[in-house]
């Protein structure tokens, strides 16, 4: 889960036979996934593509983001000769969550837990895949295991997806676009595709439209027509009811 929700989604164990989907009692989940980062290659896409033109992280710790408070502690260190001379003192800080994009909180589960604390920003956050209010500004227990990792997205997020891929490499055309929308806010986003091989974007050969939500209606505008598009119907699925 955390490698598919990483930059480089990628996992070398094809010399030592540690392929987590060899395990029956984990494929599913392995799958599961793999084809959710795929489902998400639209936003991570044009997530990178801000950091190419904007210079904004495309995952960036949780210090970054607007409305984010966590204090951070510290603890005086243990003295030992070998391993902290200096009685340094240990800083506790939240390290194990994160931005994705623009919208995406994600919160890894570990070896060993069944939950786990996460600290959402201020401001109303929903649960990715059923798009249930889960908190504002405060502490919430995740309790998804192994069959999901935990996802939470912010209000007013608009999350443009794809169906699942077996093989990235090789994408059809006229990919339909499932466009979600979390909370009740307005929000936008901008998609962005070029032809996904060559370095044709310095030209500008890409497109850029702008996904738009206001008064609980959804509508496209294009903001830069590089004739590149590899997208086909749109759906808006409005997950909070």
């Amino acid at each position: 889960q955390s490698v598919c929700f990483s930059p480089m989604a990628m996992i070398n164990a094809w010399a030592d036979g540690t392929k987590p989907w060899s395990f029956p009692d984990v494929y599913k989940y392995c799958q599961d996934v793999a084809f959710l980062r795929s489902q998400l290659l639209p936003y991570i896409y044009s997530t990178f593509a801000d950091y190419q033109f904007k210079g904004i992280p495309p995952f960036r710790a949780m210090q970054m983001e607007e409305g984010f408070y966590a204090k951070e502690t510290e603890e005086k260190g243990n003295l030992s000769s070998t391993e902290n001379p200096y009685a340094e003192a240990i800083k506790r800080e939240v390290k194990d969550q994160y931005m994705m994009g623009k919208y995406i909180l994600v919160a890894p589960m570990f070896k060993g837990q069944e939950e786990r604390k996460v600290v959402l920003p201020q401001g109303k956050w929903y649960d990715f895949y059923t798009g249930k209010y889960v908190g504002n500004g405060e502490i919430i227990i995740a309790k998804h295991g192994l069959d999901k990792i935990p996802l939470y997205v912010k209000d007013g997020a608009i999350i443009p997806t794809m169906p699942a891929q077996r093989q990235l490499s090789k994408l059809a055309k006229d990919l339909p676009l499932t466009v979600k929308v979390y909370g009740k806010s307005n929000g936008e986003f901008t998609l962005y595709d070029d032809d996904g091989k060559t370095f044709d974007y310095e030209k500008g050969k890409y497109t850029t439209k702008k996904f738009i939500v206001k008064n609980g209606k959804g509508k496209v505008e294009i903001s830069k027509d590089g004739g590149v598009w590899s997208y086909g119907d749109i759906n808006w699925k409005f997950m909070t009811k």
